[in-house]
């Protein structure tokens, strides 16, 4: 995955969260489209994290022994205990050096 890669698909998660959710931009959406913009950000995340957490170079990854499947499963459950978000991602990003370092 490339840095412009991301880059792009972050502006545009940006355009589309600020411009159609801000409330004090004058444009109006219906109901239905502004619940489905609130999902855009945690399904572009699954799209870019399932084939780097599952796959390498194009075959699937071990299980048991996958220290990317194992460190997403914590920062699932730090995610969860932890509701500030800043503390939740260095705390995953150190579990992740640390699970990914010993295995």
């Amino acid at each position: 995955m490339s840095w412009f890669l991301i880059i792009a698909l972050a502006l545009i998660v940006f355009f589309n969260r600020y411009i159609f959710l801000e409330p004090t931009v004058p444009l109006k959406l219906p109901v239905i489209i502004n619940k489905a913009l609130k999902y855009s950000a945690p399904c572009l995340l699954t799209a870019i994290c399932g084939p780097i957490i599952l796959m390498d170079h194009g075959a699937i990854r071990d299980f048991p022994l996958n220290p990317y499947f194992l460190a997403a499963v914590v920062s699932v459950v730090i995610a969860f205990s932890i509701k500030n978000i800043v503390t939740a991602v260095l705390l995953s990003l150190a579990a992740f050096y640390v699970i990914n370092h010993f295995i």
